[in-house]
Parts: C-alpha cells; structure tokens; sequence
C-alpha cells in the first residue's frame, strides 16, 4: 500500500512539473488561431513551418555561435581555475588554507543580486562589460561550488600519488594534470554539466553586460524575439523549444556521471 501510494505522489509531482513543458510543446505546434481555441489539447493540424519560421527570423546560428563560445570559454577556464586552487588548497596543510576553503564555501550562500550592483560598477569602469568581463564573472560566480566539488574529491586521494611522481621526478604541474586530473573525471563532468546548463540558460548576468546585438546569446535572442512576436505565439513557443534542445541532448549524454560526481565531491 505505501509502495503504491509512493508512486502515485511520484506520479502527480512529476505530472505538475512536466505539465509547462506539454503546453509548450503542444502549443508549438498549433497554428495562431488554434492556440486560442485549444490552449489544452493536442494539435489538429500540425504545423512544423512555426519551427523553420522561428529559425530564420532569431537567426538561430549566429546566436548559438555566441553561447557556445561564451559556454565553452566559461567552462574551460572554470574547471582549469577551480581544480587547480582546490588541489592547492587540499595539499596544504595550514590554516590559511582552511580560511581561504571556508570563504569559498560561505560565498555560496551570497545571492547574485546582492552583488550586481557594485560588480557592473567595477567591470563598467575598467571596460570590461564584454564577453571577456561576462567570462571573468562567471569564473568568480562559480568557482565557489566547483572548489567545494573538487576539494570534497580531492580528500580522498591519497597524498602517496603525489610522493611517488615526485620522487619519479614530476613537478607540481605535472603531478596535477597527468595524475591528479584524471582521476577527477566524474567531479570535472559534473562542473560542466552544472555550469554548462547555468551558462547557456543564463538570461540576468548576459543582459547586464552585453548589449551588443551581434553579441546576444540564445536567452538574450529569445527574450527579444518573444517580445517582437509576443501576439504569434506559435512563433515564439517554437523559439523556446529550438532554445532549450541543445542543454536537454548535452544533459542526456552526460547524465550518467553528475550522481557520481556529486556524491565524490560532497558525500564521500
């Protein structure tokens, strides 16, 4: 009884929460006018020219070039920056290690908005409010998670590894990257993973800092592409749906090893 009770919660949760995401399917696929008529049900006539027309008017192209290279360049110098610090941190054994640790993980409860303010005043006055600045920014927004990830992984790696390299003639450098790295594999996919989806998603930071049309990302196209098309909801549900296909196909990919990571950097 509590079994199936158990999955009939399971059910109507996962229901509530999948039920925004049906409409917007749905509705994509509806002409103008049946959105109107049939908000709720499925399509009469399914109309796949709301993708191609989406498509060509948010020049989908240049605007997934742009988060693709803002994504990537975030991620890589993330991971770089925030493993390296954390097997820093990990191997010394001070107390101004454990301070610097302890900032970095109280800095995870310090909301964005709080901060938003005085950090478009400093990157506006040394001009970088670019792609460069919104780079740096998301290095800074999120090494703090990344570092309690990877320190939380590197706890349990034994320090005897290190010995040995470096009694074999390995320099601090190296040990880290042809010994240590690789064994930080389910940690590294899971800060992509996370971070990944956070980068491309990311409407507030871009919005602050690029207001260059040629240089909107995918949220930035979108939102104002829903605005342009705000009455032809066709068009814009099937610009949210192209949105979103990219973090969904790179999310299923790399499912397998967020749980692993997670439970490395935190549980173990």
């Amino acid at each position: 009884m509590m079994k199936k009770s158990l999955t009939l919660l399971t059910l109507t949760i996962a229901t509530i929460w999948l039920y925004p995401f049906y409409l917007i399917v749905v509705n994509s696929l509806k002409s103008r006018q049946e959105i109107f008529t049939n908000t709720l049900g499925l399509p009469e006539i399914v109309v796949f020219q709301n993708f191609s027309q989406s498509f060509e008017r948010m020049r989908f192209f240049h605007s997934f070039t742009n988060s693709v290279v803002i994504t990537a360049s975030s991620v890589i110098v993330l991971v770089i920056g925030s493993s390296m610090a954390a097997y820093a941190l990990s191997r010394n054994n001070s107390k101004v290690s454990d301070i610097v640790y302890g900032i970095f993980a109280i800095a995870m409860l310090i909301p964005f908005q709080s901060i938003m303010i005085p950090l478009m005043s400093t990157f506006g006055r040394i001009d970088m409010l670019n792609r460069v600045g919104l780079v740096f920014m998301y290095l800074g927004l999120g090494s703090s998670m990344a570092i309690f990830l990877y320190f939380g992984a590197l706890r349990f790696v034994p320090r005897d590894l290190d010995e040995a390299a470096m009694i074999d003639g390995c320099n601090r450098v190296q040990i880290f990257w042809r010994i240590i790295f690789p064994i930080l594999k389910p940690t590294t996919i899971t800060v992509i993973v996370l971070n990944s989806i956070w980068f491309w998603n990311d409407y507030l930071l871009p919005s602050l800092v690029i207001n260059r049309p040629e240089m909107h990302t995918i949220p930035l196209t979108t939102f104002f592409f829903f605005g342009e098309f705000s009455r032809q909801w066709n068009l814009a549900l099937a610009a949210l749906i192209i949105a979103i296909i990219p973090v969904i196909i790179m999310y299923m990919i790399l499912q397998r090893y967020i749980i692993q990571g997670v439970s490395d950097g935190a549980v173990k």
